[in-house]
């Protein structure tokens, strides 16, 4: 069974390194351009793992993740945040929300791919 992975973020060229690293990795990927697309895409699809930046336009990562867990059905998705903010704060709110890892950009592939793998129980 293969993993699926929601990359979500407003800029092209990252989500293109993100789903390169782990496309690389033997996971599936697909992608969404904003927190509304993210929402969308997670309720329409199987995702097996979200990985969301903060910064976006229409809704940010954290409000994403938020309006995301208030769904009993995600609770257990797993949403890691890749950003450039590394604020204590910021990373407070994304935990408080239901995040689950930060990674701050640039981000180094194979941690990503660590951490999803980790996340999702795949080899």
């Amino acid at each position: 069974m293969s993993t699926n992975v929601l990359v979500v973020d407003d800029s092209a060229t990252v989500r293109q390194q993100v789903c390169a690293a782990l496309s690389q990795a033997g996971l599936d990927v697909s992608e969404a351009v904003d927190g509304v697309d993210g929402v969308a895409k997670i309720k329409s699809g199987d995702v097996d793992c979200v990985v969301c930046d903060v910064n976006m336009p229409n809704k940010n990562g954290i409000e994403m993740v938020a309006e995301v867990k208030k769904d009993v059905k995600y609770a257990g998705l797993p949403i890691i945040m890749l950003t450039t903010e590394g604020a204590k704060d910021l990373i407070a709110k994304a935990k408080a929300a239901g995040a689950c890892g930060w990674i701050v950009k640039p981000f180094k592939a194979d941690m990503l791919v660590a951490a999803v793998k980790k996340l999702t129980n795949t080899n």
